[in-house]
Formats: structure tokens, sequence, C-alpha cells
């Protein structure tokens, strides 16, 4: 069975496509909005952990309302919500049997409940899997660190193909380059350059 999964090229990611790969023709899928070329990082860091990489091409609309969101509310995370649901929209659609995602248990944004996986599932005809859903933030670094070769740093330094790459620039256009500082926390990023 074909799985896509939508694929930042960070800890989170990879490992949901290593759990997936038992079960699945995993290729990693990474969603963007032609903002910026972060995309090609997630593609080297698909390379590296040895599945295939395909890119889809997301609605600048769907960025642009999740900018405008993100402003009105102050912070990102209704407007990451916004693009994820999108993504995995675009993603149900591409015809694969199974969607997944690197969402953890205890993610805060982006999440998705039961009631919308069964809808993506219906509507499409396709699987939702969320294999990191009974994984907390400390057993994935653990299991990570044991697995995987991470680069982690700042947001703003670490180069990959998450959301935020794209939102970051969109928002400054709109607003300033100060209104970023302003939304987007500062936090660390992981990208991943190998297994171990």
């Amino acid at each position: 069975m074909q799985l896509g999964l939508l694929y930042s090229g960070g800890k989170d990611s990879t490992l949901a496509a290593l759990l997936c790969d038992e079960f699945y023709d995993v290729t990693l899928v990474t969603g963007h909005f032609g903002v910026t070329d972060d995309w090609k990082h997630a593609r080297d860091a698909a390379e590296a952990v040895g599945f295939p990489f395909e890119r889809l091409e997301l609605d600048r609309a769907a960025a642009e309302d999740a900018v405008t969101r993100m402003r009105a509310d102050g912070f990102p995370r209704n407007g990451i919500q916004q693009v994820h649901e999108h993504a995995l929209e675009r993603l149900a659609a591409q015809g694969f049997d199974a969607i997944a995602d690197g969402t953890r248990r205890d993610d805060r944004v982006p999440t998705i409940s039961r009631a919308q996986a069964q809808s993506l599932e219906d509507r499409h005809d396709v699987d939702y899997v969320a294999p990191l859903s009974g994984f907390g933030r400390t057993a994935v670094d653990r299991i990570v660190e044991s697995k995987l070769a991470v680069t982690v740093g700042p947001s703003e330094e670490i180069r990959r193909a998450d959301y935020e790459a794209e939102l970051r620039p969109l928002l400054a256009d709109v607003a300033g380059p100060d209104a970023v500082g302003e939304v987007f926390p500062d936090h660390d990023q992981t990208y991943v350059t190998g297994t171990d």
C-alpha cells in the first residue's frame, strides 16, 4: 500500500516515516507555497534517510489566509493549524492509499481530531495514519537520539520545509520584519541529516 507522509525534514516526520515503513511503501511529501525553496532541504533529508520524495504545491491563498489569522491572533497556532489541514486535504487527493503526518500526542499544533481524521478518510477514500500519536515529546527525543543524526537550532537558522519557513516571509511582506518576531516565539527546530 502506498502512503504519502507530510514531510518537513525534521525529526518528528522522519521518525513517523520510519515507523510507517514497516507497513507501507512510504513517499515523503513536502507541501509548499512557492515562497521559498526550503523544500529542497526536505528533499535532501528524505534522500539521507532513503525515502522517495515529492513536492506538493499548496494554494497560496491558504498561506495568505493563515498569515491574516496569525496577525489577528498575535500568535501562529491557528494559522499553522489552517495550513496543516489544507495540506492534508491536498495530500489526501493525490491518490495514496494512506496519508500520514508527524504529529505527536502532546503537540498543541498542528493536531487532527478524530472527527477530522474520519472526515478525511470518508471524503477521500484514504486512511489517515498518525504514527506518533501515542508518543510524547520525551519518548520521541529518546528514540530520535538513538536512531537519527539531527541538527538542532533556532528557527531562523535551521532550514527545513515546515509551514513556518514560508509563512515567516509572507508575514514580513505584509506586516514588516518586526511582525515575525511578534507573532512567532523563539524556538528550536530540527533537521535530519541521516540515520545512526
